[in-house]
Parts: structure tokens; sequence; C-alpha cells
């Protein structure tokens, strides 16, 4: 069925992490205290510094100016504890949050139907699901709480400044205006900015993982230079994205200084000039004071541009995770029933199924399979051969009909269990880069090495194992490399036969092997598929000789049906052509 994906748009990405926030809501608190020390601290040491000069430096008391000066140490001493504790816990908390995104994004993206993944680039999930991910935790680190930090100083040291001197406040919030029209027009710009980098990041993600994977092929058909060439403009496209970033900042940064330094100045100008008319409300040790309000009046003002650079890089990047996080319409449907041991009764009733829509690749397909059967499907490519595989594990759902096992629609079984009762051995095996032993268990805490060992001299691979480097810890590199493709294809018979399934799938997991293998292979089949219900899906038709029903498939129908020595006398036959064409190319090799 064609699922539509849906993607709510009506909580905002920054509600929504903050919900994330919940679970570690006393931390939050703590980074919120710290913030109100930091900013009571912050305004305390410019009025200490006056009551210094005006009470004991110009009075040439000593005594009270060695104990204000200690005083104001103390106070820097706590002021860099809150600092300190404040910028680990922020950080600290928004690592965590990140870890727990991070870890239900990973969960729902697994649960994505194969569909998904046949549109979706990889290298775009990779992007979300790593730095985009990454950027979040910037919302905390770098961008929330160092806003409402820096907004309770500039709130507090403005109502010290107000207290302390009326008339030298107001002449610095002449100021302000300015510098904060060219913030706002600063952050309008860079949120287009960084819009436009998480898109190139993305994109060269996405052709790096696509070229380094596909290597091989880049190199047999000389498309080094070709791909170079593709490489340069997606590159230059990511340069040019990030060169507006460095625009903007080298435009607003200096604008900021000399906004506030030509207010620094006049400050100290009309601060000089009181003092000199001996204005009653300006002292000396206000000048002195100013000097260090105005900075942390405006420097947080400035940075508040750029922190919110980093919180917009964060919620950008959070609207691409929620935008997976919300798609409902592409997760699988789970059922509720457990699957336990299967007896391996199979039943197909009218299954239809399409890729895409109106395009039927499976056309009312009606298949019985006994238990403890075993069949073959054969047909040529595109047959449909491989897609019943899939429908019967549940990567796809069909469009109508249903499919069971053992009497029960298999959209009542829980996906776990289901798969976990059916082992697929494919064309393509796929290995991680680990231990041989790792990719035969795939970490399954159940099944221990002493039942691999036992498994693997049960079908005959064991001698095979025991001949590499290490043995069963011998690491076979990303995706296998450092094994033939007939080694990877025991790997994976062995990996299916130790998980003691229910039904068993090969899906031409014979084809395109070395005669060495072929015969391991051939033994290791014979010993999985015994008293269990299999199903083969096959290229070289001379592997299935000895199934019990082969299925003969052409343009998603079944065509025929029947054993191999009443398909191979049936006139005119489907099969009988298909294999005697492919026995008459294997003569000529």
């Amino acid at each position: 069925m064609n699922a539509t994906t849906q993607t709510p748009h009506k909580t905002s990405s920054l509600k929504k992490v903050m919900r994330f926030a919940k679970t570690y809501r006393s931390r939050f608190i703590w980074v919120i205290v710290f913030s109100i020390a930091l900013s009571l601290f912050a305004a305390a040491r410019p009025y200490l510094l006056k009551q210094t000069v005006d009470l004991y430096l110009i009075k040439k008391d000593h005594t009270g100016l060695l104990y204000y000066i200690g005083l104001m140490g103390g106070m820097l001493i706590l002021e860099v504890a809150a600092q300190f504790y404040f910028v680990y816990w922020a950080n600290w908390l928004g690592q965590d949050i990140v870890k727990d995104i991070r870890e239900r994004l990973f969960a729902h993206i697994s649960n994505f139907r194969m569909k998904f993944f046949d549109n979706e680039a990889v290298g775009r999930l990779v992007t979300r699901t790593v730095f985009d991910i990454e950027s979040i935790s910037k919302i905390f680190s770098q961008g929330l709480f160092m806003i409402i930090s820096d907004m309770l100083k500039m709130l507090v040291i403005l109502i010290v400044m107000f207290v302390m001197n009326w008339k030298l406040t107001l002449v610095v919030l002449l100021a302000m205006p300015l510098l904060v029209i060219a913030t706002r027009i600063f952050q309008k710009k860079m949120k287009g900015a960084f819009e436009e980098v998480r898109t190139q990041v993305a994109n060269l993600n996405t052709f790096v993982q696509e070229r380094v994977t596909g290597m091989k092929i880049v190199q047999l058909f000389n498309r080094e230079n070709i791909e170079y060439e593709k490489f340069k403009v997606i590159n230059k496209k990511h340069n040019d994205a990030w060169q507006k970033n460095i625009l903007y900042n080298s435009i607003f940064f200096p604008i900021a200084d000399i906004i506030s330094s030509l207010t620094l100045g006049f400050v100290i100008w009309y601060a000089g000039i009181s003092i000199l008319n001996l204005d009653p409300i300006t002292e000396p040790g206000d000048m002195f004071a100013y000097l260090m309000f105005v900075p942390m009046l405006f420097n947080p003002l400035r940075q508040i541009a750029d922190k919110f650079n980093e919180m917009q890089m964060g919620i950008v990047a959070s609207d691409r995770v929620f935008e997976l996080l919300d798609m409902q319409g592409n997760t699988q449907k789970n059922g509720a029933t457990a699957a336990w041991h299967f007896k391996g009764e199979l039943n197909f009733e009218n299954v239809r199924f399409s890729y895409l829509e109106n395009e039927e690749v499976i056309k009312g397909i009606n298949l019985k399979i006994e238990s403890g059967q075993t069949i073959a499907i054969v047909g040529s490519t595109g047959a449909g051969k491989s897609t019943i595989i899939n429908l019967l594990n549940r990567f796809y759902e069909i469009d109508s009909g249903r499919i069971t096992i053992d009497g029960t629609d298999i959209d009542h079984f829980t996906l776990d269990t289901l798969r976990r009762q059916i082992a697929i051995v494919l064309q393509d095996v796929f290995l991680f880069a680990d231990t041989i032993l790792n990719n035969i268990t795939l970490n399954d805490p159940t099944i221990t090495r002493e039942k691999v060992v036992q498994a693997s001299q049960a079908i005959g691979v064991h001698d095979f194992i025991m001949s590499l480097p290490g043995g069963y810890d011998y690491n076979v590199k990303e995706r296998g490399v450092m094994l033939s493709s007939g080694q990877r294809q025991l790997i994976a018979f062995l990996r299916a036969y130790v998980s003691n399934p229910s039904i068993l799938i090969l899906d031409e997991a014979t084809s395109s092997i070395d005669t060495y293998s072929e015969e391991l292979i051939r033994n290791a089949t014979d010993a999985i598929t015994k008293d269990r219900t299999s199903i083969i899906i096959a290229h070289r038709l001379a592997t299935i000789v000895n199934a019990d029903t082969i299925i003969v498939m052409d343009k998603g129908k079944i065509v025929e049906s029947g054993t191999h020595y009443e398909l191979i006398n049936r006139d005119a036959g489907y099969y009988k052509n298909l294999y005697y064409s492919q026995f008459a190319v294997e003569t000529e090799e």
C-alpha cells in the first residue's frame, strides 16, 4: 500500500527539543541558577571598583583599599566557579539531550519501510543522524543558555547602572538601538545562510558516500576525472554557502566593535566633563565603573547575535531531524502476536503488489507451500521472484490479498518475532567491518562461540574459517572485502543456520561463485534446508532440480509449477525452454 508521508509542523522544533529536556529538569534548573549567579557577580565587580575608588583610593585609605581589593578577588573567584559550572552543565545537558534524540531517530529510521530507503540517499540520512543532531547540542551549549545568561547579565547591569548614575546610563542607551538593529539584520541574513550551508553539507556527504562506496565502478569505467569534476562543482557550492556566512560575520562584528568603542569614548568624555564641572551625580569612581560596564553591556549584545546564529544552526538542524521523526506514514505496521516456531506452511492468496503506483510487479499470485517442503522460484530478471521474498518478510506492504504462515496472516505478527523465524541468504552478502564470529552472531548474546563452531562443523565450513588468520576472530573489514564472494556466501549460510529459522530463503545464493565454494555451499544448502520449509530463488537451474516444486514466474505471474521432471517434459513449456537455453550456453562455455 502506498504510504503517505506525514510531517506535521504544528509544534516548533525548539519546543520539540525542549521536551527532551524534561528528563533532565533538575540539571536544567541548576544551569539557570548559575546563570543568575553570573549576572549578579558580573554587576558586582564594577560596583566594587567604584566604591574602591571613591571611598578608599581618593581618600588614600590603605586598609580599606586592601579590603576591597580582597573582596573583588573573592568575587572574581566565585564568578569563575559559577562560569565553570554553568558551561559544564549546559554542555552536559546538551550532549545528553542529543544522545536521546539520536537514539530516538536511529530507532525510528530502523523501523522505516524499505520503500523509504529506495528513495532516500544514504548520505542524507548520515547527515541527519550524525551532523545535524550534533548541531542541536549547540542550542544548549552555545545558544539558548548563553543567551539567557547574557540577557540576565544585561538586565542586572542596566539596573545597577541606573542606580549608580542615570545620566551616564542614558548616554550608553542612546547607542544601543543601532546595535540592536544591526544585530537583527545580521540574524535574518545568517538564518538563510545556515539553511544553505546545511543543504550543501548534505549534498556533499551524499556524493562522497556514494562514490567511495562505488569506487570500484568509478575506477573500472575510468570515471575518476568525470567524478572529480562533479565533486568540484558540489564542493564549490558548499564553499559558496560558507562564504556568505563568512561575509556576514566580517561585516557585522567590525560594525558592532565601532559602535561599542564610540559609545565608550563618549561616556569617558561625558563623565570627564561632569567630574570637572563638579556634577554631584558623577563621581570619579563612576568613570572607572563604566569603563567596565560598557563592554559588559555591549559585548553580550554583540555576542548574542553570534549565539543566535549557533542556536539558529541548531534549530535548522532540528527542523531536518524532526522532519524524519515526524514521518509516521513511512514506518512499518506492527502486529500484536508473537511468532514462535512455525510449522512452515505458507499461503499466498491473490497477492498484488506494486513498488510504484499503478505499476504492478506481483499480479494476483496464488501459491501454497507445505510444511517442510523445498520449492524453487525461477524466471527471467524482473519476473518478481525476489519481490515475493520481500513481501514475506514484510519489507513492503502488499496492495491487496494476504499472506499467511500456518494459517495466520503475517500482518498479525510482530515484525521482530516474524523475521526471527525467517532467515535469508542473499546473493550480495553484506558483512560488517567486524570479526567473522560477530558477523555470524550479529552480536546476539544467546548465540555462543561453541554453538557457532558446532554449526560450522555441521554444514562443513569450519575448516575454511580456521584456515583464515585468527579463525573466527578474523576481521573481514568493511563489507567483507577481505573475503571472496564464495567465502562471504559461506558466512551468510552459517549466519542463517545458527539462527535456527523455521523458514529458510536462498535468494540467488549460489550464483557467481567458484567451483570449490559451490561444492561447500551445496553441502551447506543440503544441511540447512533439511526438515524446514525452504524457498530457493535460482538463476542457475541446475542447482534446483531436486526441489519438491518449481514455480516458474514471468512478468509478475506464476506461469508454470511442478517438479523438474514434470516441467522438463512439458511440450513448449516456459521452464523447458529456459532450462535448455541455459544448458546450451553453459555447454558452449
